[in-house]
């Protein structure tokens, strides 16, 4: 893939750049393999906002993805690379020997064509999955689960990565993309290479109508705000807010760590991400 720059013809065009989609080998999705999607706008069930400065954006269609990979020693032959509009990460169709096709994230290096298997005969190549236990060490592995069975939860978006490290008894340690070295259990699944469309972050939108497109509001800076509405609110003219930044509910920004501290999964973490 590459990135397409635009002549400033307008002002939202200066410094616009998009994927050019060349590794895309297919327009409209396998029609089987994808479900209705209603936006939610950032409310829960009880129609409360939960999530603020979400709402609008275009309207998708989701896309089944196998993130379980459980098809062993069935051999599937990569038929198309698509688009996904609910992830950074292209996707491939996979059609197995027996005719039942999926959709799996598409690593760099898989094309057309490729066959990929999964399971514990499968060899080390790209796109393939197996056991973290069966994977040597320095090898690079994406869609990463962290409960056996359960799915892959770990480095799914575009150009994300991480690296086994070593055997731990019943358990390995990865690396994972945030630099957190972390003890997952060795019947977990990981699909060896990188995930594909690794330019993504290079991409700059240019106008803030792409960022509506993409379901997200404006977003209030919170020493804009009302006093009522924002702790950094208020104050004659411009301020800084007279105290650390914060969210709306008191929480501290910057510097401070929020996860919960004796968390039943702290005697995974070997290395955490910020030393």
């Amino acid at each position: 893939m590459g990135i397409k720059a635009y002549k400033p013809t307008t002002p939202g065009r200066r410094g616009m750049t998009v994927s050019d989609f060349s590794e895309i080998t297919r327009s409209t999705p396998e029609k089987s393999l994808t479900v209705g999607k209603r936006s939610t706008g950032g409310r829960n069930n009880l129609g409360k906002v939960t999530v603020r400065f979400r709402g609008g954006g275009v309207k998708r269609r989701y896309r089944l993805i196998d993130f379980k990979r459980n098809k062993d020693d069935v051999s599937a032959t990569v038929e198309t690379i698509e688009y996904d509009p609910n992830r950074s990460a292209r996707i491939a169709l996979v059609k197995y020997e027996d005719g039942e096709k999926r959709y799996i994230i598409a690593p760099v290096g898989l094309k057309v064509g490729d066959v990929i298997k999964s399971g514990p005969k499968a060899e080390f190549k790209v796109g393939h999955a197996l056991c973290l236990k069966d994977i040597p060490e320095g090898l690079q592995v994406h869609c990463i689960e962290l409960e056996p069975g359960r799915g892959a939860a770990l480095a799914r978006s575009a150009g994300q990565q991480a690296t086994v490290r070593a055997q731990d008894g019943a358990y390995v340690q990865v690396k994972l993309p945030s630099g957190e070295v972390r003890l997952i259990h060795g019947n977990c699944r990981a699909t060896i290479g990188r995930v594909g469309n690794v330019e993504h972050s290079e991409i700059k939108l240019g106008k803030a109508g792409k960022k509506r497109y993409l379901g997200f509001r404006p977003h209030v800076r919170g020493v804009a705000q009302n006093p009522v509405d924002h702790p950094m609110g208020g104050g004659e003219g411009r301020t800084s807010g007279g105290g650390p930044a914060k969210s709306p509910w008191g929480q501290i920004a910057k510097g401070y760590r929020t996860r919960k501290h004796k968390k039943a999964s702290d005697k995974f973490i070997i290395q955490r991400r910020k030393k």
